[in-house]
């Protein structure tokens, strides 16, 4: 068995889509009305369509996960950032662990945390 995809709530798939691929490059693989498939196993869901299914309520900002990425570059990473996403809502800017690993965590468009750090 393998994990094939990692699946987040999302109000509008098209404007989460932009916001994935304008700072991490993801691309359109399937879209299927309501559920995108994109590229490197993200996968967008639509609220209305999650809601329905688990006929429970979702809860934006509940940090009880996170999307983690690495990059190199983190400083060219915050200015795209703040150039594309003026209005991120930011849980910490860009800091130094004790381990020397910089990182950067912030909210998506959807409440989803993304945490962004140089790689170990």
């Amino acid at each position: 068995m393998k994990l094939k995809n990692v699946l987040i709530v999302v109000k509008d798939n098209e404007k989460a889509f932009r916001f994935y691929h304008d700072l991490f490059g993801f691309e359109l693989i399937i879209d299927n009305d309501g559920n995108m498939i994109l590229s490197d196993g993200l996968v967008l869901q639509e609220e209305k369509y999650w809601t329905e299914f688990l006929k429970k309520d979702i809860i934006p900002e509940n940090n009880s996960s996170e999307l983690y990425f690495e990059e190199a570059d983190i400083e060219g990473f915050v200015k795209k950032l703040e150039d594309y996403y003026p209005e991120v809502k930011y849980v910490n800017r860009l800091m130094t662990h004790s381990w020397g690993q910089r990182v950067i965590r912030f909210y998506d468009p959807d409440g989803n945390l993304i945490e962004v750090g140089t790689p170990l």
